[in-house]
């Protein structure tokens, strides 16, 4: 009786859940293995995780604000983050220590590594009078804190940039709706196409690098070329996307959103759409929601099996799901 019990306990679909922020999840991030897990929220001290259990490894203590993006190196030896407070720092995963910190004119919105791992890219705010600036910086020199490149962006400010494919050039997603292919070396714009109606809050590239799905304010997630910047697929919601992911196993999407924070206070939770939504990657028709936030979700991702997501929200939980049998033995019909 006791082994059947065990049994229907683990073909349920029960998430661990991480609480290590005071404050609302910005960004999650897995490593390349997937046995780490990466958060950064709006207080200063983004964390490390084990995926297996949910153990926190530690804290990366140094930044004086609100930390937006995480991104960790291929090989998960490194770990970089932007801040509000102006600054971008590089970790040491290992020990926890700031091996290089960088001071911009004004708040780090998105960052990222390279596919080789051997250069960093930043993008910043465009505000008090600054422009918004793309910034490159080769984390193989003695670092002396000055960039390879910048490039500065003058129209619309970015709110999301990934590296293409190869690190052949970047693609960025901004205020008003536009996505861009940058090449910061050559300082030139390649492509500019117009999919969204409104802000793109996040971009996540497929495990091969031939396309990637956009998340926007305009209550759509798009998938979306590479190459081209060609749109392939659509997944509408009623509520603002704040997050999607394509899953590196199945044909599968999952968008995360919900109300904008600021209404959260007046609506309760079944009102505000909180859920993490699955789409078809194909037939852009939704077939499952998993409920479990109490507040907008803001970040979240694949395991890099496929195997399980993580979502981070705005009431400062992060939440580790694995999969379930059903999930594998699902078929859209």
């Amino acid at each position: 009786f006791a082994f059947s019990q065990l049994s229907q306990l683990n073909q349920i679909m029960k998430p661990i859940c991480l609480l290590g922020h005071m404050r609302s999840i910005t960004q999650v991030r897995f490593n390349r293995d997937g046995d780490l897990i990466f958060t950064c929220a709006k207080d200063p001290h983004p964390s490390i995780w084990f995926a297996l259990n949910g153990e926190r490894l530690g804290s990366l203590v140094g930044h004086n604000g609100a930390v937006w993006c995480v991104d960790c190196r291929w090989d998960s030896k490194k770990v970089l983050t932007g801040s509000a407070d102006n600054s971008a720092k590089l970790w040491d995963t290992e020990t926890g220590k700031c091996v290089l910190s960088v001071d911009t004119n004004s708040a780090v919105r998105s960052c990222g590594f390279d596919f080789a791992g051997t250069s960093a890219m930043l993008t910043t705010d465009k505000t008090m009078g600054y422009k918004c600036t793309i910034l490159l910086y080769d984390i193989r020199q003695d670092p002396a804190g000055q960039p390879a490149c910048q490039m500065l962006v003058p129209e619309s400010k970015i709110t999301s940039a990934v590296w293409g494919p190869l690190s052949r050039f970047l693609i960025t997603g901004h205020e008003n709706g536009d996505l861009c292919q940058m090449d910061v070396r050559a300082q030139k714009v390649i492509r500019t196409e117009k999919h969204h109606k409104g802000a793109i809050n996040d971009i996540r590239m497929y495990k091969d690098g031939t396309m990637f799905v956009t998340a926007s304010k305009d209550h759509t997630a798009r998938l979306i070329d590479s190459y081209e910047l060609q749109l392939f697929k659509t997944y509408k919601t009623e509520r603002p996307v704040n997050s999607a992911d394509i899953s590196p196993l199945r044909p599968h999407v999952l968008l995360g959103g919900g109300q904008e924070a600021q209404d959260v206070t007046t609506s309760g939770a079944h009102v505000g759409k909180f859920d993490a939504k699955f789409f078809h990657t194909v037939y852009e028709e939704e077939f499952a929601r998993v409920k479990g936030h109490f507040g907008p979700i803001n970040s979240v991702g694949f395991t890099p099996d496929g195997r399980g997501f993580v979502t981070g929200g705005e009431d400062g939980f992060v939440r580790l799901h694995s999969f379930d049998n059903d999930y594998f033995d699902f078929e859209f019909e």
